[in-house]
């Protein structure tokens, strides 16, 4: 087993802070920015039937390969794999910056996801490596943020590289920025790493790959690609659940597994990741579907719509760097108890939203909801790091990120399926004079309000129509909710360290 020397750092915390912030909002950006930049995409490369794999396929290979690259933390050291991520992100944008396809566009995306999945779970462990319990908090909150502030501007910084300059753009202009994140970590970050002979577990890693490659791409696809009783779906969420319980049976007799069982097996660390599964839910809930009922139901422009959602990256870091004091005093598990109830309360908010509610009122609900995250989800991944040691905070914080990815996946499944539902039924009792004029989904909803073709009648039965679907959505985030509670108060009160 390998042994490893706590890590030293030599210069500014701070600047390795701003540099790590800066590599995980170049990955939180690259999941949204591209977003508006597909009818510029399409116009110039075609394949307009493929472009949903752009964000598919990108999901799908950062989240899969994220248990790979903890544990290879814990054995070779935070500093290389981190690097080798970057690198091969940057690889992945510049491919994509020469795309002379759409096929070609999306293997050059799912490079760029393998690197990504690298950096997330990465420099969350390495803020955990850096920062003490009483710190990490409000580190953690930082680093939230990124992904909040990247969700409203990425979309934003899309649209205005398509119209001013060109959608190739999106990808190259991470070079420098990549660049310069790789310069500050080289130059202040040190780390020292007893290295020693491992067996790596190339049967697990294929297998938790292909395994959970096929899990997220059935609930990706589900309901788009093909309908979810098809036999597409049932055949790929069929062979993935196969290939994880193949991968089960192999990890148990691993001398060194890729993702060790025990991670499973300890209730600290099964309610942190569960917790993390229902955040993922939540977060890709409220990012996906606040703007479209902000912009599609409510009338608002894209700038107001983004500062609905940008309040929860408001409250989030707030939040967070309160409960680090909070959890000092009263434990982690009832501070996150505390941030459960916010979460409760701004997803009721959400569920009250209507027709004639104000931009403000849908602001205050993800405000709300930004202080229930930082009370509870920054609390909980700090809980999951001090329950280990180093060698062992890369597994257990790869394998929270990677439970929240999957939260996500099964958030963008389960929500859209709701959504689309509501409509097909509100379409269906539509009146023979609008009838015809309805589109088949809420992209196609949405979209015919924003770009102002509808006729009055048909916006307005539009707008009913999306309210109800954003109603049911925001209703499935309250009972989210009321799941993560349940998985916080399987936290133990007192956090000890895991033999």
């Amino acid at each position: 087993m390998t042994t490893t020397a706590p890590l030293g750092l030599r210069g500014d915390r701070g600047r390795v802070l701003a540099a790590v912030m800066l590599t995980t909002g170049l990955i939180a950006l690259e999941s949204t920015v591209i977003a508006t930049a597909v009818p510029s995409i399409v116009r110039d490369l075609g394949g307009f039937s493929q472009f949903p794999w752009l964000f598919s396929i990108y999901l799908l290979t950062q989240a899969v390969t994220v248990p790979l690259y903890g544990k290879f933390a814990d054995s070779i050291g935070r500093k290389p794999v981190l690097f080798f991520g970057i690198a091969l992100f940057l690889v992945g944008s510049v491919l994509c910056g020469v795309a002379w396809s759409m096929p070609a566009l999306i293997v050059a995306r799912a490079v760029q996801g393998i690197g990504a999945g690298a950096v997330q779970p990465i420099c969350v462990t390495i803020i955990g490596d850096l920062y003490t319990v009483e710190e990490r908090a409000k580190v953690q909150g930082y680093l939230a943020s990124v992904w909040g502030i990247s969700a409203v501007v990425g979309p934003t910084l899309g649209g205005v590289f398509s119209e001013y300059l060109s959608w190739r753009w999106i990808f190259f202009v991470n070079l420098p920025l990549g660049a310069v994140a790789v310069w500050t970590l080289a130059r202040r970050f040190r780390e020292n790493v007893e290295r020693t002979t491992h067996r790596v577990d190339y049967a697990g890693a294929a297998l938790l790959t292909g395994g959970f490659s096929l899990l997220i791409l059935g609930l990706l696809e589900g309901g788009v690609a093909w309908e979810w009783g098809s036999a597409p779906s049932v055949g790929v969420l069929a062979g993935g659940t196969v290939l994880v319980a193949a991968f089960l049976v192999v990890e148990r007799r691993a001398p060194e597994p890729v993702l060790p069982l025990w991670v499973m097996g300890r209730r600290i660390l099964v309610a942190g990741n569960l917790a993390a599964l229902a955040v993922g839910g939540l977060m890709i809930g409220i990012s996906s579907f606040l703007p479209t009922y902000a912009q599609g139901v409510l009338g608002t422009g894209p700038l107001a719509a983004g500062f609905a959602l940008a309040a929860m990256t408001i409250g989030w870091p707030i939040a967070a760097s309160l409960s680090g004091r909070l959890y000092l005093r009263i434990g982690f598990r009832t501070t996150a108890l505390i941030g459960c109830a916010f979460v409760i309360l701004g997803a009721v908010q959400t569920a009250l939203l209507g027709r004639h509610s104000s931009v403000w009122a849908a602001a205050a609900a993800a405000f709300v909801l930004g202080l229930g995250f930082g009370l509870s989800a920054s609390p909980t991944v700090v809980a999951v790091q001090s329950a280990v040691g180093w060698d062992r905070r890369g597994v257990v914080t790869a394998a929270n990120m990677f439970a929240r990815s999957l939260g996500s996946a099964i958030g963008v499944a389960v929500f859209g399926a709701i959504a689309n539902a509501i409509l097909a039924a509100r379409f269906a009792e539509a009146p023979a004079s609008v009838a015809a004029e309805l589109p088949a989904d809420v992209d196609a909803a949405n979209t015919m309000l924003l770009d102002g073709t509808a006729q009055p009648a048909i916006a307005d039965y539009l707008r009913t129509a999306l309210n109800d679907a954003s109603h049911w959505v925001f209703a499935a985030l309250v009972v989210l909710a009321v799941l993560q509670l349940a998985a916080i108060l399987l936290l133990p009160a007192r956090v000890e360290k895991i033999a």
